[in-house]
Order: C-alpha cells, then sequence, then structure tokens
C-alpha cells in the first residue's frame, strides 16, 4: 500500500507496477523492467495502453462492451431456450402438461434459479477486484468457496422441489396440474447443483476477461438438450418425465463441458485455479456470505414484484392475463440485452476498483450510464414502434390484442428504466455494495411500485392492466436515480479498503 491518504489519483496496488519516474510507460511494460520480480496482471483482451497508470478514455470503455457483451447476450439467450424448449416440448404432449411445465418453471425459478443467481452475483464483486489487483489464486478460491456453498444451499431448495407434489395442490386450484409440476420439479432437481455450479463457473472465466467460453460450452448443450428432449419423451416413451430428465440431463452438463473447454482450448485460465485446498475452502466464508445475502434479495425482490403482477392481473380477466403474458414474454426477452452488458461493465468496473484506479473507475461508471441510457432509449423506441406487429405476432384474440397494444408503450418506458436499473446494479457488484442494490429494490419495489399498482388497477382510477404497470415502471426509475445518486456520493476509497481487507 503507498504511503499517505489515498487519493483518485494515488495507486492502490500492493506490490509496484508503475515505473514512478516513467509515467509514461504502459503497466506491463513497467513491471516487467521493474527489479521487484513482480508480475503486473493485466485484462489481454484489451491493449497495453489501456492500463497506463490509472486512467482510461471513454472511447475505450465503450469498446471494451462492444467487444466482449456481443457473446454473453448470444449466452444468456441461449441458456434461456433450455426453458422454452422444454416448455414447448410439454405443449406438444398436452394441455395440461404445458400448464405443469410452466407452473414447474415459474417455481423453479423463483425458489431455486434465482438464488443461485443471486448468490453469483458475489463474483461478480470478488473475482473482478481479485483479478484487478493481481491477486489471481483469489479468483479460483472465491469460485470453489462458491461452488460448496451452491451444493449447501441446494439441501433447502431441494427438500422444498422433493415436497412439491404436496405443497403445490395446497396452493394451485388445478389439483392434477399442481400433482405434474411437483413431480417436474422432483426429477429437475437433479440438475439444479450444476446449474447453479455452472454460473459461479461462468464467473471465473469473467473475471479474466474470457466472455466467450460459457458461449461455446452452450453452444454444444443447447442442441445436445434439443436431441434429449426429442428422445427422452418421444421416443422412449417417457412422456412429461421424460422432458424435466432432459432438461435436467443438459444442466448437469453444462458445467462438465466447461472444464473440458478449460482443459483442452484454455489451459491459460488455470493460472487463477489453485490447488484444491479443502481447509481454505470450508473457512473465511465471512466475505462471500456478506455479499450473496444482499446478491440474492436484489435479485429475488425484482422476481418475486413481477410475478406479483403477473398474478393480480388474473384478477382482472382471462384476457388481462393474456396479455400480461405475452409482456412478460417480451420483457423478459429484452432484458437479455442489458443485464448481460452490465455484467461484462461490472467485471470491467471491478477490475479498476481492484487496482485501485479511481480515477478510471469513475470514468468508467459515466460512461457505462451513458451507454446504458442508449439501450434503454432503443428499446423504448423498438417496443412503441412494433408494438401492433407484437400483438399480432402473438395472438388472434382481437380484445387481447387492444389490451397489448394499450399497455406496451408504458412496458417500454419500464425497459428504459430496467436498463439503467441493470447497469447500476452491476456496478453496485463491482464497488462491492449489493446490499444498497438490495434495500433500494425492497424499498421500490415493495413499498412504492406494487402498493401504487395496486391501487392504481383496482382503486377509483381503474385503470387494469396500464395502471398495474405504472406502478413498477415509476419504482425502476426511483431505484435507478437513488442508485445513481449513490454511487456519485460514495467513499470510493473505502471500497478499495474493504476490497484489500477481503484479501488473503
Amino acid at each position: 500500500m503507498p504511503a499517505g491518504p489515498v487519493s483518485e489519483t494515488t495507486s492502490l496496488l500492493r506490490k509496484p507496477s508503475l515505473d514512478l519516474e516513467r509515467p509514461d510507460v504502459p503497466i506491463k511494460d513497467a513491471a516487467t523492467a521493474g527489479s521487484d520480480g513482480y508480475d503486473t496482471v493485466i485484462d489481454e483482451s484489451v491493449s497495453e495502453s489501456d492500463y497506463q497508470e490509472d486512467d482510461t478514455a471513454w472511447q475505450t470503455e465503450v469498446k471494451y462492451l462492444v467487444r466482449n457483451s456481443p457473446f454473453l447476450i448470444v449466452t444468456y439467450m441461449v441458456q434461456y431456450s433450455f426453458s422454452v424448449v422444454t416448455v414447448l416440448v410439454a405443449g406438444r404432449l398436452g394441455t395440461k402438461e404445458l400448464a405443469a411445465a410452466s407452473l414447474a418453471s415459474m417455481n423453479a425459478n423463483v425458489f431455486g434459479y434465482n438464488i443461485y443467481e443471486g448468490l453469483a452475483t458475489s463474483l461478480d464483486t470478488l473475482t473482478s477486484q481479485a483479478y484487478g489487483n493481481g491477486k489471481k489464486e483469489l479468483v479460483g478460491l472465491a469460485v470453489q468457496r462458491m461452488c460448496a456453498l451452491m451444493c449447501l444451499v441446494t439441501i433447502p431448495i431441494g427438500a422444498v422441489w422433493l415436497s412439491a407434489p404436496w405443497i403445490l395442490p395446497a396452493l394451485v386450484p388445478e389439483k392434477e396440474v399442481a400433482k405434474l409440476a411437483g413431480r417436474f420439479l422432483q426429477i429437475y432437481l437433479i440438475g439444479a447443483p450444476s446449474w447453479g455450479i455452472f454460473e459461479a463457473s461462468k464467473r471465473f472465466m469473467q473475471a479474466q476477461g474470457k466472455f466467450d467460453a460459457s458461449l461455446w460450452v452452450l453452444l454444444v448443450c443447447a442442441p445436445v438438450n434439443i436431441f434429449l428432449n426429442w428422445l427422452l419423451p418421444f421416443r422412449l416413451g417417457l412422456g412429461f418425465e421424460g422432458a424435466a430428465l432432459a432438461t435436467a440431463i443438459s444442466n448437469t452438463l453444462q458445467p462438465v463441458v466447461l472444464i473440458l473447454y478449460i482443459w483442452i482450448f484454455d489451459r491459460e485460465a488455470l493460472q487463477c485455479w489453485p490447488t484444491i485446498q479443502w481447509r481454505r475452502i470450508f473457512s473465511n466464508w465471512g466475505p462471500i456470505i456478506r455479499l450473496s445475502i444482499p446478491g440474492v434479495v436484489m435479485t429475488a425482490a425484482e422476481w418475486f414484484a413481477f410475478d406479483a403482477l403477473t398474478f393480480a392481473s388474473s384478477y382482472l380477466s382471462a384476457e388481462h392475463l393474456a396479455a400480461q403474458s405475452v409482456v412478460m414474454t417480451v420483457c423478459v426477452a429484452i432484458y437479455h440485452v442489458p443485464f448481460p452488458v452490465s455484467i461484462v461493465a461490472s467485471t470491467r468496473f471491478g477490475h479498476w476498483i481492484g487496482y485501485g484506479a479511481l480515477n478510471a473507475a469513475r470514468k468508467a461508471w459515466r460512461t457505462f450510464y451513458v451507454v446504458f441510457c442508449v439501450i434503454g432509449l432503443w428499446d423504448l423506441v423498438l417496443l412503441t414502434s412494433t408494438r401492433h406487429l407484437l400483438a399480432q405476432l402473438f395472438t388472434k384474440d382481437e380484445s387481447v390484442r387492444d389490451i397489448i397494444v394499450l399497455v406496451l408503450p408504458i412496458v417500454a418506458s419500464a425497459q428504459l428504466f430496467d436498463a439503467l436499473l441493470a447497469i447500476s446494479n452491476g456496478l453496485l457488484r463491482g464497488l462491492g455494495r449489493q446490499s444498497i442494490g438490495g434495500w433500494v429494490n425492497l424499498g421500490v419495489y415493495y413499498i412504492f411500485g406494487l402498493p401504487l399498482s395496486f391501487f392504481l388497477t383496482f382503486g377509483p382510477p381503474k385503470l387494469e392492466l396500464q395502471g398495474l404497470w405504472v406502478g413498477p415502471t415509476l419504482g425502476l426509475g426511483l431505484g435507478a436515480f437513488m442508485m445513481w445518486l449513490y454511487m456519485k456520493t460514495a467513499n470510493w476509497e473505502k471500497c478499495v479498503e474493504d476490497a484489500r481487507a477481503r484479501e488473503e
């Protein structure tokens, strides 16, 4: 650590990485030329000139997003196709099977995958900051601990899923559908821990700037998933249970294929993988748990809020429920752009924070906000201008079409704010301040957004589905503003000190 107070122009690396008498020399050259014997870690996906001292340019940050984001966008879209294939296969098996698959998928997301994803967000902080500070082996150690935590958390998740055939019929009027969904979840559990481990493993590669690895894995597993969803339910006659087993097997394959990919094509990534040391893996879990809990809250708050909208729309009419289902499908699809880009931004931002380059970090976060304003505005224009086309694409029912066309401009506005909230959450993860995002999400959804939605929908205004979407739209805008305000006023030096305190 440098002597004296920390400032925005002070390097916070514990090991000297710059020739202080030659500030014009890129980091890698300076470290190589030095006599301390230390080798500075840089992100090899960018040029050496990107890491001169602790500064950057907005053009450099935009290029970083443009270069790396497409891989992750396609990755999440391909991963989303697994659920789509399952629903399509269930639809071919029968109406009850389709309803059961949809119910099971919703419960799997809310009471399983949502938790895994929230836990994995802590690695956006730990791995990117460790890599940015040159602590390579801490990247792998954090992933090992997270995999162990995923397996531990699978115990209560598994207990719920195994009990689903008895729990769901008590909550859902259609008893036969509920029992089918419960059986689906029981089989689905086979692949659940592997799904979580794959989410953790993706962060291992992303922290090193390798955003394409998970895409190649899914491009192998997705065709296998399609083949198994044909083979097991139809050719082998396993029916509905075969569809669940096919997806479970496909999820189990993902971390296995990633390991093979690293071992065969990218052995260099193993520089961040320490040898297995069980004592270290099961010690010092404090930082990872403190970051994981607000990460789960941050993701769960949004998932539950939008599920509540769908549930509330069922009290309006069948047409409103159908329109809401279409709208949510469009929202989920379009969110597969800002969310992956926010992960790339979070990793980049975490590198700068881990390195201690506060000037560069401040330029980066301002640049990322502008980029996400553009993404959000594009989503708004796209959804508003194509609302009639989208309504015709999804349904032939004129009354449902009219509702969709009426509500989509409000939904489009929500996507603008949702893009800003996505980058806000991502930057908070890079900063190590997930708790801020967790509390803000809880407040804007459950204290402000949902009560306002229910009042506008069922209260005197009687705005129906339009009113149902006004609340979360304004809540998203308020949340994005509050997180932006925090980023602007936060003590970033303290965040760097906290990152150092998490090191071993």
